[in-house]
């Protein structure tokens, strides 16, 4: 019998591990980890090295949440916005067939940090970069050419960019912490 035939599937209640729910819901277990850090309700047993367990509940939350960010064009203040005034439970169920429907996208749902949608501020990031100075200039530039590029680009294409730049703001304050430069 060979490997593959002989994996059992796991009870409905059962815990899953970070690999088995990001192979569940279709997300890289980066992604996951990251939303860890932006939504507070996430809160995966850790045990003994780290390891990351996650409850039934938990894997709902985050389908829900991934149902909001990429099926419904939610930004990630939004997806919060929706946990705050909604609760967990919403989120839990917002992605079942015949749940009750995500409430309309606020603009600032849809135009999340463009230049020029009412707040000409980014969102705060969980990783700020203005504590060095050099980067002020630099990041103002940057939000600029992304907001004329946002405007441009697909709402579905748009929420994957800005995941790969949360993803690389992430990799920036590793390297940052690495090199001792805080």
């Amino acid at each position: 019998m060979s490997a593959t035939m002989a994996i059992v599937e796991k009870a409905p209640d059962a815990f899953r591990t970070i690999s088995e729910v990001a192979d569940e819901i279709d997300v890289p277990q980066h992604v996951l980890r990251f939303w860890e850090s932006r939504f507070s309700q996430i809160r995966p047993m850790k045990r003994g090295g780290g390891r990351r367990y996650y409850r039934p509940d938990d894997v709902d939350l985050l389908r829900g949440i991934r149902h909001l960010l990429y099926g419904e064009g939610y930004t990630i203040r939004g997806v919060q916005r929706i946990l705050r005034e909604q609760g967990a439970a919403f989120v839990q169920n917002v992605w079942r067939a015949g749940a009750e429907p995500a409430p309309p996208l606020l603009e600032e749902d849809a135009e999340d940090a463009v230049p020029g949608s009412g707040d000409d501020r980014p969102e705060p990031s969980l990783f700020s970069f203005s504590e060095r100075g050099d980067d002020d200039v630099e990041t103002s530039k940057v939000d600029q050419a992304a907001g004329e590029a946002a405007r441009l680009v697909s709402a579905e294409n748009r929420r994957k960019l800005e995941v790969v730049l949360d993803e690389l703001l992430a990799c920036r304050q590793i390297i940052d912490g690495a090199l001792g430069q805080h």
